[in-house]
């Protein structure tokens, strides 16, 4: 994925969910800071190097709707 060296970890974790625009814009959707949960942006400022909350993306993940 090109993405993944401009945004860092978020395309590869499960909490993310890539949001992009009729322009063709790409935004990160943090699904923990969507929950409120404390540190967590909605849209984190790419690129994230390091998370507390990342969780890499598995095989059974990765098949779900993003």
């Amino acid at each position: 994925m090109k993405f993944a060296a401009i945004a860092g970890l978020c395309p590869t974790c499960t909490h993310c969910r890539i949001i992009e625009s009729a322009k063709g814009s790409r935004f990160y959707l943090c699904q923990l800071g969507v929950d409120k949960q404390a540190g967590f942006p909605k849209y984190p400022h790419v690129p994230v190097l390091r998370c507390h909350g990342f969780k890499q993306e598995t095989a059974d993940s990765s098949s779900q709707t993003k």
